[in-house]
């Protein structure tokens, strides 16, 4: 006899891997899960309903959440039953490109409050229940950016390395009472939000900026980005479905990459401890050796053996 569905709580819904999570859940053929889709913003939840089709209302709510608020937490966990969570699927998060100089700190702590702590608040909610039932799945999706840092993405890069570091720490002591935690890392994902960021920070100005520092992000880092985003970028349905499979293994992994297209560039901080070989052929393939990336680039996105996803 089946059991009773899995409570999945999932934040950053209204777009994105969110929206995909969420729908391929709740239209799960075996009704394995009722699903709590949330988003900070319920004006924009039209494009999750329309996607939701007769789930919606049955196998899927919708929810407001906004993870930087305290109250809000408390008051969307009020309305699930039991305010019991069995998974808690980390997703809201935003992202922040540019040079250094030209971004204030209260942008880089708005990265941080959500990105970092807004899956901290969140976690600290479910966690007593958790316990307290000795099961639960805490799913976080972070990047390779969590690994690895990328130029003129240093905060956002900071954001996930704070999320890796938190979550791993915390995995140990959970292990204790049966709650897995899952860091779920893409590469690039191509969406219309990655493309009008790209384009808005294309157009700013970035004051407080020296003129080399522009000149390398606009005519090296920019380009270089959107054709990496164009050759080795997942969908987010490809997302999607990874966290969907890890959702449903009885040993969840700590962690999951879900673009083996990436798996090069994030070995080789693993084969050179000392991070030399990771920054020099980084910067090489940018500022000495453009030709050369845009053959790799070339190679990937041919859909050479040893480039689709993981199908795991």
């Amino acid at each position: 006899m089946a059991g009773a569905p899995r409570t999945v709580l999932i934040s950053g819904c209204s777009s994105g891997i969110g929206l995909e999570l969420a729908v391929r859940l709740a239209l799960d053929p075996r009704q394995r899960y009722q699903v709590v889709a949330t988003m900070r913003d319920l004006g924009k939840k039209g494009a999750l309903e329309a996607a939701a089709g007769e789930a919606l209302g049955k196998t899927l709510t919708v929810a407001q959440l906004d993870v930087c608020s305290d109250e809000s937490v408390v008051q969307c966990l009020s309305s699930i039953q039991g305010e019991e969570v069995d998974v808690l699927v980390n997703n809201a998060g935003v992202g922040l490109v540019g040079p250094l100089e030209g971004l204030s700190i209260a942008t880089m702590q708005n990265v941080f409050d959500t990105n970092f702590f807004g899956a901290v608040r969140l976690v600290k909610a479910v966690l007593p229940s958790m316990k307290r039932r000795r099961q639960g799945h805490i799913v976080v999706v972070s990047s390779v950016m969590g690994l690895q840092g990328v130029m003129f993405n240093e905060v956002y890069a900071a954001s996930k390395f704070a999320l890796e570091g938190f979550f791993e720490s915390l995995a140990i002591q959970l292990l204790q009472f049966n709650i897995f935690i899952t860091l779920v890392e893409p590469g690039p994902v191509a969406t219309d939000f990655e493309g009008k960021l790209l384009e808005q920070v294309s157009r700013a100005e970035f004051p407080g900026t020296d003129a080399d520092t522009l000149c390398y992000f606009r005519d090296i880092y920019l380009p270089a980005s959107r054709e990496i985003f164009r050759s080795v970028g997942q969908r987010p349905q490809d997302v999607a479905q990874a966290i969907v499979k890890v959702i449903g293994s009885a040993r969840p992994p700590l962690r999951r990459q879900t673009n083996a297209r990436y798996t090069l560039l994030t070995a080789l901080k693993a084969a050179d401890p000392s991070g030399r070989l990771y920054v020099r052929i980084a910067h090489g393939l940018l500022f000495r050796w453009p030709r050369l990336l845009d053959l790799c680039l070339r190679f990937l996105a041919c859909g050479c053996p040893g480039t689709r996803v993981w199908p795991r």
